[in-house]
């Protein structure tokens, strides 16, 4: 049976080999890297983002700039590191121009994420922004119907995963606070009600 490490690699290949995808064009004239994910194959938390920027792209890792920087920031508030949780995105190559990804691009990035959450088989799934909690919801909540990011931050979603029941944590992206500093208590507040979802857990 093949390990986690090995099938997470297996993921990193093939996306590193996707001409199909559009974006696989735009990545190789620029030089960018694909943004896999990065962390622990064992982590009870999943954080997912949209799209990685440019800093992301021409490391070839998820949230390295400023946002990340925040991300950092906010996870040291509950007691929690990088290597604790793993991080991704829905798309796994940059976006020009960091434009919202197109449908064709999430269809085709899409079942790389799937088997991600599936092979690490994280109890929680946080969302950063409104199109990572669209998506995650559609896949694995589709009960909730419309989620709004301004109606649901912080507050726990009820979801299925192949593997069983998991928790989904729809968080404002940290670019938020970088943007209007005032929001910063607020993504506070939710990554503090990320750290009663984990304590919670059995």
């Amino acid at each position: 049976m093949i390990d986690k490490t090995d099938a997470l690699r297996m993921i990193r290949d093939q996306i590193l080999a996707l001409e199909a995808s559009p974006l696989y064009a735009y990545r190789t004239e620029n030089k960018f890297f694909p943004v896999i994910g990065e962390g622990s194959h064992n982590a009870a938390v999943m954080v997912i983002g949209e799209a990685p920027g440019e800093n992301e792209a021409r490391q070839g890792r998820p949230f390295v700039g400023a946002s990340g920087r925040l991300l950092d920031e906010l996870l040291a508030e509950i007691d929690l590191r990088r290597e604790d949780i793993y991080i991704t995105n829905v798309v796994k190559d940059r976006p020009p121009e960091n434009r919202n990804p197109h449908k064709k691009e999430v269809a085709i990035y899409a079942p790389f994420l799937e088997q991600q959450i599936a092979l690490i088989q994280p109890r929680i799934l946080v969302t950063l922004g409104r199109f990572a909690l669209e998506f995650v919801a559609a896949r694995y909540a589709p009960d909730v119907t419309a989620p709004r990011i301004t109606q649901l931050h912080g507050q726990a979603l009820p979801g299925t995963a192949p593997y069983g029941s998991i928790h989904i944590l729809p968080l404002f992206h940290p670019a938020v606070a970088l943007y209007d500093p005032t929001q910063k208590g607020i993504l506070s507040a939710d990554f503090r009600a990320l750290q009663s979802l984990l304590s919670g857990l059995t």
